[in-house]
């Protein structure tokens, strides 16, 4: 209400001013027309890295840091025509406990991310983004006749103002998943600024694996829907403070390891400085 209360007075002032200008416009000849201030152009090249600390790294509601804390490292290029790329590493925990239990032979601390694109507005207010990703866990091993966690997916998402959706298609297996090629993740996503450098957000979403691996049904045993709801706010000179609750329905004992359960409701808290 006081945003649109604020837009009433704005209104009001402007029709005030108007309406006084042509009241002198009646008296006085109008003035030369001042210079046309010229709009400042969009920047060619674009690079922004990022710094980050989660309470958790958790992706696609299932926790990758075995509920422990995580360092982020983001590297972002755009060009203006719309081609963008960029790189993405965390610290990770869930390949070290997959080794503890004999699930894969050698493990890794970090996860890097790459991938590139193109964003372009086709219609009015509507973008279309095209791209792939590369997941490298660097140094894993699996155990023999089993895929490494390393994943390439193509995705494709339009957005409309506060709302965007993507779909993303796995052209091989997912994330060690055995015989689990074409598994997808479908999402929808809310992103709206509430009030002056406060952004509310949410997602539903699912993953779904393809596949069976001897006799092992990949989408009855470990597809799920994860959804979050959160906020950010913006602090000035690039940092960021957040958080928001993440859920899946994910079942839990597929999803357990030593005892923690990776697919629970948490929270999950963030800050970031971006240069």
């Amino acid at each position: 209400m006081k945003k649109i209360a604020r837009h009433v007075a704005v209104a009001g002032a402007i029709a005030l001013m108007l309406t006084s200008y042509q009241a002198m416009a009646q008296a006085t000849p109008p003035p030369a027309p001042a210079a046309a201030v010229a709009a400042e152009p969009t920047p060619e090249h674009t690079l922004v890295p990022k710094i980050s600390i989660y309470s958790e790294y958790e992706y696609r509601g299932i926790s990758q840091t075995s509920e422990k804390p995580a360092v982020q490292f983001n590297l972002d290029y755009s060009h203006s025509s719309g081609i963008y790329l960029g790189a993405f590493a965390s610290t990770i925990n869930w390949l070290k406990d997959y080794k503890k239990i004999g699930a894969i032979q050698e493990s890794s601390a970090v996860e890097v991310d790459i991938f590139g694109g193109y964003k372009y507005e086709f219609v009015k207010d509507w973008t279309l983004d095209v791209g792939v990703l590369r997941y490298e866990y660097p140094g894993a091993k699996a155990l023999p006749s089993l895929p490494k966690p390393d994943t390439t997916e193509l995705y494709a998402g339009v957005g409309w103002g506060p709302l965007s959706a993507k779909y993303s298609y796995s052209i091989g297996d997912t994330f060690g998943v055995p015989n689990s090629v074409k598994s997808t993740f479908i999402e929808l996503n809310y992103s709206q600024e509430l009030f002056p450098k406060l952004t509310v957000m949410g997602q539903i979403a699912k993953q779904t694996y393809k596949g069976t691996f001897f006799g092992y049904n990949n989408d009855s045993e470990l597809t799920y829907t994860v959804f979050k709801a959160g906020a950010s706010y913006d602090l000035g000179d690039g940092w960021t403070v957040g958080g928001y609750v993440k859920g899946t329905n994910a079942k839990e004992a597929n999803y357990t390891v030593l005892g923690k359960d990776w697919s629970k409701n948490r929270l999950v808290g963030f800050v970031s400085k971006s240069f």
